[in-house]
Order: structure tokens, then sequence, then C-alpha cells
């Protein structure tokens, strides 16, 4: 057997050059947390009878909840349209009650950025926006308040796995300066948070253009398949990362409980 080819190990592989279909190594995170706004909580657009713009989330229809059919895994939604970071921090998760200790995951996908940036104009911020010893002393930036969720999951469960989404490309979208800033900071991020990795649609996925706009969306949300379409590309992404990154998620097993493989200290 050539291991290599059984891994998917292809030559100068880029993200998202191999479509997994059965969640691939996304399998072997028992428990996600998808943190996010509305695109994350599978939310349609409808008319009502005067033809009104009416929005609903249909958590069952989020790519979260397809990533849980896709590989077998559990997962929570941590998120509502409309989402910020800011909210979240200052009143969503608490009342929500997702800082619960008994709703830790392995792993974390956080995908925030256009209510907070694109759509309020909140100041991006940067790394120097982030207390490493206190995140209550963070600043009032996007940067701030997403270091802050970062900070307070990873209290919540150390070892956990971190997964940032990037904006796709929008062929509607000029907002291209606020996007690229978000990517920068996410990636700055993975640089001085352990154990976390970026999801970089905006570099990899396919652009929304026409043609994908025609196919999976319902106005400027996603339909059902388009939420399907987004659950395929990110438990594909992460499955590239995990078969690019072995080592650092040998004992993904262990996350959760007082447990480690002593012979790896």
């Amino acid at each position: 057997m050539n291991l290599d080819y059984f891994c998917g190990m292809l030559a100068d592989e880029k993200p998202l050059d191999t479509l997994v279909t059965d969640g691939g190594f996304c399998g072997i995170m028992r428990t996600i947390a998808c943190v996010g706004d509305s695109l994350s909580s599978g939310e349609f657009e409808m008319l009502d009878c005067n033809g009104n713009k009416t929005y609903h989330d249909m958590f069952d229809y989020s790519w979260g909840q397809f990533m849980a059919r896709l590989a077998g895994c559990k997962v929570y939604n941590f998120s509502r349209g409309g989402m910020t970071a800011k909210e979240y921090c200052n009143s969503f998760a608490e009342s929500a009650g997702f800082w619960d200790a008994d709703k830790a995951a392995k792993c974390y996908i956080i995908a925030l950025g256009v209510n907070d940036v694109l759509n309020a104009g909140q100041p991006v911020g940067t790394v120097d926006d982030v207390c490493f010893d206190d995140y209550n002393k963070n600043a009032d930036t996007f940067a701030g308040y997403y270091a802050k969720i970062i900070q307070r999951y990873k209290e919540i469960q150390p070892d956990a796995k971190f997964f940032l989404v990037t904006k796709p490309r929008d062929s509607r979208d000029e907002r291209c300066e606020g996007a690229d800033a978000i990517s920068k900071l996410l990636y700055d991020f993975a640089s001085v948070f352990s154990n976390t990795y970026i999801i970089d649609l905006r570099k990899y996925a396919p652009a929304y253009d026409e043609e994908i706009r025609k196919r999976f969306f319902l106005g400027g949300h996603m339909n059902a398949a388009g939420y399907l379409f987004t659950a395929k590309l990110i438990v594909s992404y992460i499955d590239y990362i995990i078969r690019h990154n072995f080592e650092e998620f040998s004992e993904i097993g262990f996350v959760g409980y007082d447990m480690k493989n002593k012979l790896n200290v």
C-alpha cells in the first residue's frame, strides 16, 4: 500500500484540491462548535404576503449540521443571523449558555466579520488590541472581541483546535479592502494562538459569481444546496489540514480529558 496515496497526499496539493465525500479525517473531531452569523445558521430568505423579505435561521440546514451528517460528528450551532463578535462576547453567548463547560468542544470553527466590519463599520484592529493576560482588557475592536472568543474557549477547553474562516470572494461585493483586512488579522491570530488554523475560503474556494449564485443562493443568503456545498468545502479543508499536520492532531482523542500520551511529552 502507498500510504501517501491512501492519505490523499498529492504532489503540491493545495487546500480543496481533494474534496472528500465521507467527512475524511474531519471525523476525528467528535464535537465541533460553529461560532458565526446567518451563514453559519442555515438562514433562508423568504417573502411574506406583502412581498417583504423575512429571514429565518434553519439550523438543520446549516453547513455545521451538514458537516455533522457527513463526518459523523456532534456539531453545536453557536450562531444566529446578524451576529457580531462584539454581541457574542457581550451578551449572546452568555444568555444562550455557549460558555457552559458541558458544551465544550474538541474543535471550534469561527466564521464572523461580515456584520462587524463590512456592515457595521467596526474597526478591524490588530493583534496589538489583544491583552493575552486578561481578555477583559481587549480593545473595543473586531480584533479585540474576536480574540476574546478564542481566549474564552481556550480557557474552557485548553487543548481544543480552532479553525478561523475567511470570507469568500464575491463578485457582487466590492468591499474587498475590509474582507482582506479581516483575512490578514486571522492569519496573525493563527501565528499567536496555539492550535489555530485558517480555513481560507477567500483564497481557495470558488468565488461567489453568477454561476454559484444561480445554483446555491436565495437572495443574499444560500439555499439548502448552498449550505451543503459549504459544508463539503469546510470538511475537505479540515481534512486537508489534518492530513498535512497529522502529529498535531495525534492526541485529539484526549481533548477534554485529563490525559496525555506521556511518550510525547
